[in-house]
């Protein structure tokens, strides 16, 4: 396993971060401690998670999942990086959503509970939230931190801007503020590269990209759908069509390169600049394996232009779009 530091911390992380959304609605919780298991054991000590997930339904469910792995000891939890996040709605009452002091407090105590563990690694900000000042924000944090409670905070689907603006108002108080920010981020996805790039590049933060193989469709969909192993639905089933020439064309490639195309669209993240480690979410073992496997490809500079050919990318803004 590859480690590196998450942003400009001293924290060390490996270059896949398991992902795990699908623990609890898709995955069932003795297949995810397996998987969790499987892991740690190649060496994937970055571990992603939310308090939203779960589904609608039983919230909080994946971190319940989590903390009751973590609970059958082994060192699992001295072994993992744990990250996860708050700000969407837990209950339909007021103050259970959002960046509030009051929703921060009661939302990481929640986690820990549900964690079964004393801190988190990285607690990020699932969204931003524009009626909360960051002075508000950032003092709550650091109460946490003072209290042990949190170590690094993290951002997820931040603008460059926002990124900006909770850095500076870190800086007045003389505060780390974000090591990391969460972003989708794919060879399909590249809207990042205008300003959220460039924003982490400067105020050192480590990009972890969610959704690396956009739902599937850069994981070998028309050769499944041709072996009848998948089948596209709804809005992946209208992106396929609108770009079928273009994933065949991918598709093509990855077999040149002697690659399954979900392996070259991992190995792509990890060649791109702020890039710490792509988020995998498996539902079964095997597609774990699977993305593990990307870390031994190697894309030279002719491969990664041929897939910017393919797939068209951002310069940095304002370059992208004037002089």
């Amino acid at each position: 396993m590859q480690y590196t530091h998450l942003g400009r911390s001293g924290l060390k992380v490996s270059r896949l971060c398991l992902g795990t959304m699908n623990f609890g609605p898709q995955t069932e919780e003795p297949d995810a401690h397996a998987i969790m298991d499987s892991a740690l054991e190649s060496g994937i000590n970055f571990f992603d998670t939310a308090n939203v997930y779960g589904g609608t339904g039983h919230r909080g469910w994946t971190e319940e999942i989590i903390g009751r792995w973590f609970a059958q000891g082994g060192e699992r939890r001295e072994r993992t990086v744990l990250a996860t996040k708050l700000y969407g709605t837990m209950t339909d009452r007021p103050n259970e959503s959002r960046l509030s002091a009051l929703n921060i407090r009661r939302a990481l105590d929640a986690s820990l509970k549900r964690l079964q563990t004393d801190y988190i690694d990285v607690y990020q900000f699932h969204h931003i939230d524009r009626d909360t000042p960051w002075d508000e924000i950032w003092q709550a944090i650091e109460v946490a931190v003072q209290q042990g409670k949190i170590l690094y905070s993290g951002s997820s689907n931040f603008a460059g801007w926002h990124i900006a603006q909770a850095q500076e108002a870190a800086r007045r108080r003389n505060y780390t503020g974000l090591v990391s920010e969460q972003s989708i981020y794919n060879l399909f996805r590249r809207e990042v590269e205008l300003e959220v790039i460039p924003s982490a590049q400067q105020y050192g933060l480590g990009l972890i990209p969610w959704s690396p193989l956009q739902g599937g469709l850069l994981g070998g969909v028309l050769k499944k759908q041709e072996q009848g192993v998948r089948r596209a639905e709804g809005r992946a089933l209208e992106t396929l069509k609108k770009h079928q020439d273009q994933i065949q064309q991918y598709e093509d490639f990855a077999d040149d390169l002697g690659h399954a195309p979900g392996d070259v669209a991992l190995a792509w993240l990890l060649h791109q600049p702020a890039v710490t480690a792509p988020i995998v979410g498996p539902r079964t073992q095997e597609q774990l394996d699977a993305a593990v496997r990307a870390l031994d490809v190697t894309l030279d500079a002719d491969a990664l232009k041929r897939l910017d050919d393919i797939f068209p990318g951002h310069r940095p803004a304002p370059e992208d779009y004037a002089w």
